[in-house]
């Protein structure tokens, strides 16, 4: 051990002698000559893990650094018991409450892989607890805080002593529902000896050496390692195949002596070939099946990260979240949401056999709970690092997607205040005109009406008419657009004619209609449209009035219906000076105006085409503007046709 590492192993100890407080203190004394230390703490399922957790917990406050709990998968620990299973999910979870990120390797060196993770990482100190056991398979191999210090020359080493370390405690297999022996597995076995035995018997007559023959039967006992369950059938291969060469081509040959001196070590070295062969091929096995099931997690934690993105809304995402959880554990899930039951309640009840909850937590907002149905299976500790990735994930889009809506919302708050303030702007400065016209001529009449003519009465009474008339169309229009925009309107939609509609909207366009000249033009008289006549006449009397205020005395305005792909085709024409290309692609957009002169001097409020828009999408239909031939404008609308049945 390098004298570094020996003085933090001492050092850690005093440290552990001591009163929490006082260890606190004195690795404090440190910490301010550090820059932001990582420190790594080992998880298992040794009974002492749990100190060691806290003591690495102490030691990251103290340095003020980060805290990362590593838990290295050995082949050997997928058949541990549910004992050793349930005691590295508490040590898990106390890591995690203690403010630890919990990461989850596999590999069969332990040392080998603490050291690459620290190495990747970036990670300055590493805490583990002392072991003195010796490797089973490997008596000469030292222990593994040894190897760990060989690996990690450069990293400070703690090393936590504990009275239970020294116990020799082992992780414990669980006991197998399955046979040692089982039928199929046996005849495997003896298809591929009986295979190895006829190769052999081949070599043998062809005048082939025996080494040829002792490579046939140890490759016979690899291929019964690879097809079997169970390691015993390649031990058991190993066995068979000694005795069968020595039966089968040895002198005196079908028996089981052998006259020369070199044949014992020749049988010795095929035996340990034949159980080294095979013991590496079943842990190559395992090894395989551990990356299988490493790389089938890795691709349930991707695929959920792209469900995750293309989840659109709350619902969505919680959906995702719950099939990528049972995909992964094999178990029913629930996820809980604020406003279906008390979160912190559910959290803080017993642990049950039955059910694990886990929270959908991201700083420090907890967006729901996740209640996994184990049935007193537990999930094993891989599983939990990967839920807790998925949880983690499932925690950021339900973030996103409440900062999405509340952006929306705050862009619709947005875009509300700024029609409102253009409405307050647009009335203020176009009430006043015709309010101001009309107080005036009706303070005239009052103090001045006994010295008017008739005719200039006549014609105050007009302005004030008109005036009115205005205030009136401009009222209407806006409640009408205050209702279309914002609750919506609901469509009272009947059978009507066309021609019908046209009428009635003539009957209450403007009153200096007089000034042009109006002709309906109609390929069908009885043209039945599916519509709310009520908003249509509204839509029809906007666009002729709108012709008659932008078009000059005399003008001629046309108001032509015909039908057109199952659709009653509707269009408002004049010959007056048309609508300049730049304001057509907003000329339906409300409070626009644009820069057009009016006949009569009043500013539009740009609330008329915007309502004549609303009401015709409402209907299924749309409305466009074109230029006119040879010049004018012409607005079209379309809307639904009723298709009639005669009965003779």
């Amino acid at each position: 051990m390098s004298g570094k590492q020996t003085e933090a192993v001492q050092d850690m100890a005093g440290v552990v002698g001591r009163s929490g407080d006082r260890a606190g203190n004195h690795m404090g004394d440190h910490a301010g000559d550090q820059t932001r230390e990582h420190i790594l703490v080992c998880l298992s399922s040794a009974p002492s893990n749990a100190k060691i957790i806290r003591t690495a917990a102490r030691m990251a406050q103290a340095y003020q650094g980060t805290l990362t709990a590593l838990f290295v998968e050995t082949p050997e620990f997928a058949s541990a018991g549910t004992e050793d299973h349930d005691r590295l999910q508490a040590n898990t979870r106390l890591a995690q409450e203690l403010g630890a990120v919990t990461e989850h390797v596999a590999g069969d060196d332990i040392a080998f892989r603490i050291a690459e993770f620290s190495r990747l990482n970036g990670v300055t100190k590493i805490v583990v607890g002392r072991s003195n056991v010796a490797s089973r398979r490997f008596p000469g191999r030292r222990a593994l805080t040894d190897r760990l210090i060989a690996f990690a020359p450069n990293t400070e080493i703690y090393i936590i002593p504990d009275s239970l370390t020294d116990s020799d405690y082992r992780v414990r297999k669980k006991r197998s529902g399955k046979p040692m022996f089982s039928l199929l597995d046996t005849v495997k076995s003896i298809i591929s000896l009986v295979m190895a035995t006829s190769l052999s018997l081949l070599f043998y007559r062809w005048g082939l050496s025996d080494a040829n023959i002792i490579t046939v039967y140890i490759l016979g006992v690899l291929i019964t390692s690879v097809v079997t369950d169970h390691m015993v059938y390649g031990v058991l291969a190993s066995v068979a195949s000694v005795f069968i060469f020595n039966y089968l081509f040895t002198y005196p040959r079908y028996t089981l002596l052998a006259y020369d001196i070199g044949y014992p070590m020749t049988f010795l070295v095929m035996l340990l070939a034949s159980l080294l062969t095979g013991t590496l091929a079943a842990r190559m096995k395992n090894l395989a099946y551990q990356s299988a099931r490493s790389a089938y997690r890795t691709k349930i934690l991707l695929d959920t990260n792209q469900s995750l993105q293309h989840a659109a809304g709350r619902e969505a995402i919680v959906h995702a979240t719950a099939d990528q959880l049972s995909k992964l554990t094999g178990r029913d899930v629930e996820i809980y949401l604020p406003e279906n039951c008390d979160l912190e309640q559910l959290l803080s009840g017993e642990d049950s056999d039955e059910r694990l909850c886990c929270p959908i937590r991201l700083g420090g907002v907890l967006y729901g709970v996740a209640a996994i149905d184990v049935k007193g299976n537990p999930v094993d500790a891989f599983e939990n690092g990967i839920l807790m990735s998925i949880l983690g994930e499932c925690a950021l889009a339900m973030e996103n997607e409440k900062n999405a809506r509340e952006k929306e919302d705050a862009a619709v708050l947005a875009q509300n205040e700024q029609l409102r303030a253009n409405l307050l702007r647009t009335i203020s400065h176009d009430l006043r005109t015709p309010l101001t016209s009309i107080s005036g001529n009706a303070s005239n009449l009052m103090t001045n009406g006994k010295d008017f003519d008739e005719t200039t009465k006549q014609q105050l009474y007009t302005d004030i008419y008109d005036d009115s008339m205005w205030l009136i169309n401009l009222v209407e229009n806006l409640l009408s657009v205050t209702r279309m925009e914002g609750e919506g309107v609901k469509l009272h939609r009947d059978a009507e004619l066309m021609d019908e509609v046209i009428a009635e909207a003539l009957r209450h366009i403007d009153r200096r209609r007089s000034e042009h000249t109006i002709a309906v033009q109609n390929e069908n008289e009885l043209l039945l449209v599916q519509m709310d006549a009520r908003l249509i006449v509204q839509v029809i009397i906007n666009l002729v009035n709108n012709a008659i205020k932008y078009t000059q005395q005399g003008s001629a305005i046309t108001i032509s219906v015909r039908e057109e792909n199952h659709m009653a085709v509707v269009c408002v024409a004049d010959d007056g000076p048309g609508i300049p290309d730049g304001m057509k692609p907003q000329i339906f957009d409300l409070f626009y105006t644009g820069e057009h002169p009016v006949t009569d001097g009043r500013r539009s409020m740009g609330l008329g085409l915007a309502l004549c828009k609303s009401i015709v999408t409402a209907h299924g239909g749309a409305i466009t503007v074109a230029d006119a031939e040879p010049h004018g404008a012409v607005f079209t609308f379309t809307l639904p046709i009723k298709e009639v049945q005669l009965h003779e």
